[in-house]
């Protein structure tokens, strides 16, 4: 007998880094998103319908591009300029690595150094 398949959804996606306010503010203002709570040890923004959480992790380190990267986010809208999101998500914060694997979407790193790509591609 088939066990029934419990209904999931994703409820949150957690970024670990050292500064959880930081990467917070940061989301917050890239993603024009909502601050849900600000803590010492986690902070969460609403952006649309992803939750996004900055956990504080002792001795948290940097990933590094290309390489370590567990998971990265990619992020787009129906009205994508390149320049335009790369322009504002580097006044946000955000850093340009030097290698970008391919000209038809940007890598860039947020505070904490996680990886995120601005792309015109969006599935389906």
């Amino acid at each position: 007998m088939e066990r029934r398949r419990p209904e999931l959804a994703i409820a949150a996606i957690s970024l670990d880094c050292a500064d959880p306010r930081e990467l917070a503010e940061f989301y917050r203002k890239l993603l024009g998103g909502t601050l849900l709570w600000d803590g010492a040890e986690a902070a969460a923004v609403r952006a649309g319908s992803v939750v996004l959480i900055a956990q504080r992790v002792a001795d948290h380190r940097r990933p590094s591009w290309p390489g370590s990267s567990i998971v990265h986010l990619d992020l787009s809208s129906d009205d994508f300029d390149l320049a335009e999101q790369t322009a504002f998500a580097l006044e946000c914060g955000a850093t340009r690595p030097d290698r970008q694997p391919d000209p038809r979407w940007t890598v860039l790193l947020d505070p904490a150094g996680h990886p995120f790509c601005l792309t015109p591609f969006t599935p389906a």
